[in-house]
């Protein structure tokens, strides 16, 4: 009897430090999660971020406090969160030029592939192909066939050097052989009011949107995998024969590593259920993203692949960022 009695005993103590871990991971989040945003408030990233994060924190139950740290191209941001001591609870808003693109350019504070572990991709905007009403083209073959019969005629404009927005021209131009003059501006709005005037001929931005839709501009592709709703009528540049590798500008949510698995494997189901709420895909339509979730794992991997064939467009393409 005794020896039954300490064998349970001491199975019971064993027992014990194991039940602690999963307690806590059950309890998880202990407090407010912070979410660092390393970009302004009202741009694409912060309001998406802010729009499924706020119903994420729904059913974690706790709430969230939301960080902006601009500057640097989200370098100031990132390397904050690096530097933090691991606590489970802070996160930080990444972008594909971020993690995908800049690296290729110039030295950044911080290794994407080992100082963050992926959460989710969320979402990614639309962008649209778009040209002044005067270029003699309504479609992709149309547009493609007049820049090769004039080389460098063509002034494309973005929101600036070595943004995606003019990565994605130089993809163009290099799946289809054409040449193009890069034109950048200090920010989208600015390339976008070029495009309007006829200082420039193309543009590839979702702030063209609006302006297609008032007839201002001639919409030839939407640069996402699928047709925008609001424009039935214009094929994705994929379906014209183009992007024949994946590329877009999205957001996701990365976590410092070290951060427990059970934490990203719980936040990544709660940003998981958020996106397929109907006021949450709502809401980032008028905001003009749409619903791309990826788990953790996915995320990573198309970080891996985006990293490789934007740095190929760079290497081709002979980008500087001076």
């Amino acid at each position: 009897m005794r020896r039954r009695a300490f064998t349970a005993s001491a199975l019971a103590g064993l027992a014990a430090p194991l039940a602690a871990p999963a307690i806590a991971q059950q309890e998880w989040p202990t407090k407010p999660l912070r979410m660092v945003i390393p970009y302004p408030p009202g741009g694409p990233s912060d309001v998406s971020t802010r729009i499924v994060m706020d119903r994420a924190a729904q059913s974690l139950g706790q709430p969230i406090v939301f960080d902006n740290k601009a500057g640097a191209s989200g370098m100031i941001g990132g390397e904050f969160v690096k530097n933090q001591a691991v606590d489970n609870h802070t996160f930080l808003t990444t972008t594909t030029a971020m993690v995908c693109i800049t690296r290729h350019l110039q030295p950044i504070p911080f290794d994407p592939d080992k100082d963050f572990v992926t959460v989710s991709r969320m979402c990614t905007s639309w962008g649209i192909f778009a040209i002044h009403p005067s270029v003699p083209a309504r479609t992709v073959a149309e547009f493609v066939a007049y820049a090769k019969a004039n080389p460098g005629k063509i002034n494309f404009g973005s929101s600036g050097l070595a943004t995606i927005t003019h990565l994605f021209g130089e993809m163009l131009q290099l799946e289809a052989g054409i040449k193009m003059t890069h034109v950048p501006y200090r920010g989208s709005a600015p390339a976008t009011n070029a495009l309007v005037a006829g200082e420039v001929q193309a543009q590839f931005d979702q702030t063209c949107l609006p302006h297609v839709k008032a007839g201002k501009l001639i919409g030839l592709a939407m640069l996402s995998n699928v047709r925008h709703p609001d424009f039935p009528d214009v094929p994705t540049l994929r379906e014209a024969g183009y992007r024949k590798e994946e590329g877009d500008s999205w957001f996701g949510i990365l976590a410092p590593t070290g951060t427990s698995p059970a934490v990203i494997a719980k936040l990544e189901k709660a940003i998981g259920d958020a996106v397929r709420s109907p006021d949450v895909v709502e809401k980032l339509h008028l905001g003009g993203c749409y619903v791309t979730y990826l788990n953790a794992a996915d995320f990573r991997g198309r970080i891996n692949d985006e990293s490789r064939m934007f740095g190929n467009i760079i290497q081709k393409g002979n980008i500087k960022l001076t």
